[in-house]
């Protein structure tokens, strides 16, 4: 596998009047082309500044950051982010929201159009590219984010809790569609999440954070077969890495979920 991501050493704090705030300590890792590698751990231990140093948003304090062997310095052009919330425009219908990213970065119309409907068929939207944001619902608002993010067709996707504002059975099938657009595109993805299920059902690893300064105190490989279903949540070789997961909070004292 051919390394994209590589941080070494990489850290972050903050100064201020009552002096200097550590977020994220010393972080070595390495994550590779195609990987779907997912984040946990307890509110605040800096897995959000991580994802914006990724995307060139926040400066290291300390360390090196590289994307395709590159150092990262600015924000980047060939990622895609998703949020907690699909920030879709409610003047705008499923298709003009994706293309905004096309708009955006000057992208040419005929491309950006064709473009936008394969990725809208990927995602199970057809017949929904004239609905506007509030004739859907939430995880379908969440898939035509998940679009937009894709349309420039960027090489690493960043998702920030993307289904954490979803119901239980809609978060449930949203993992589905992912795993599904995920192994469609085969694009690299860091996904944060509270939840250890969600991360264990998606991710090819799990990077547990420990609290505030936030290091990678574990890397879990979840060698389970793809595609997953929602079955195997419920196989022994599952609730034990769970277990192993959830242990690392248990003795922080930090459980989230």
């Amino acid at each position: 596998m051919t390394v994209l991501i590589e941080s070494r050493q990489l850290a972050k704090s903050y100064r201020s009047a009552s002096g200097v705030a550590e977020v994220l300590a010393p972080l070595d890792f390495t994550i590779d082309d195609g990987e779907f590698v997912a984040l946990v751990g307890p509110s605040g231990c800096g897995k959000s500044t991580l994802l914006k140093m990724l995307a060139g948003l926040l400066p290291p304090s300390a360390g090196t950051l590289t994307i395709a062997g590159t150092p990262v310095v600015g924000p980047q052009k060939n990622i895609g982010v998703v949020f907690q919330s699909p920030l879709l425009l409610p003047s705008r219908n499923v298709l003009d929201n994706i293309l905004l990213q096309a708009e955006m970065r000057g992208m040419a119309d005929g491309a950006a159009r064709a473009h936008a409907k394969a990725l809208i068929d990927t995602a199970g939207l057809s017949g929904f590219e004239k609905h506007f944001p509030w004739q859907l619902s939430g995880g379908m608002q969440q898939r035509a984010a998940i679009c937009r993010a894709l349309l420039h067709d960027p090489r690493l996707l960043l998702m920030d809790e993307p289904f954490g504002a979803l119901d239980a059975m809609t978060r449930e099938k949203m993992n589905l569609e992912l795993q599904r657009i995920w192994s469609g595109t085969q694009k690299t993805v860091v996904l944060i999440t509270h939840s250890i299920a969600e991360a264990l059902f998606l991710a090819d690893r799990v990077m547990v954070m420990s609290a505030r300064p936030g290091t990678i105190c574990a890397t879990y490989v979840v060698d389970l077969p793809r595609p997953r279903t929602l079955d195997v949540m419920a196989t022994p070789a599952f609730s034990a890495l769970a277990k192993s997961v959830r242990a690392h909070f248990y003795a922080e004292g930090t459980l989230d979920s």
